[in-house]
């Protein structure tokens, strides 16, 4: 297949929008049977406790921010700047392995200042530690009507 490394690198940036609604608390989908739903369950569980951990770290106007008067304790605002602040770490870390030859299928790198310009290499943009995708921002709903189309 002459398109694979833009095949390899758009399923990543599926998987990296439904690793970012997981940790956010936007996924939709909740498991197709009993066990499924259990350890979607056990997953969202921990993630509250994470996030509940991190809130206590927290110091005074940090604490305050982020208090959402949640009773379920899910820290939505907390969640929601922890994957603004780490999503390049995340992209980092899930096209490690790509191969050294996957592009992005267009282009979305700072270029020169004019044009974008592709990330050409294991899905990444030149001398930058860039996410070339937004795919993570667009609801759900939407990127599955675009992947199942």
């Amino acid at each position: 297949y002459g398109d694979v490394g833009f095949t390899i690198c758009t399923a990543l940036a599926r998987s990296f929008a439904d690793i970012g609604d997981i940790i956010r608390g936007k996924d939709l989908y909740l498991g197709y049977d009993d066990k499924e739903k259990n350890r979607r369950q056990q997953l969202d569980e921990k993630l509250k406790e994470i996030f509940k951990k991190i809130y206590e770290g927290l110091k005074g106007d940090a604490q305050t921010y982020y208090n959402d008067n949640d009773k379920d304790g899910n820290y939505y605002k907390l969640r929601e700047d922890w994957w603004t602040a780490n999503r390049s770490t995340v992209w980092k870390a899930i096209t490690c392995d790509a191969p050294h030859d996957a592009q992005y299928f267009r282009g979305t790198c700072v270029g020169d200042g004019e044009h974008s310009t592709l990330a050409k290499k294991q899905c990444r943009c030149d001398g930058a530690n860039i996410v070339p995708t937004y795919f993570d921002y667009v609801p759900q709903y939407l990127r599955w009507f675009e992947e199942w189309a």
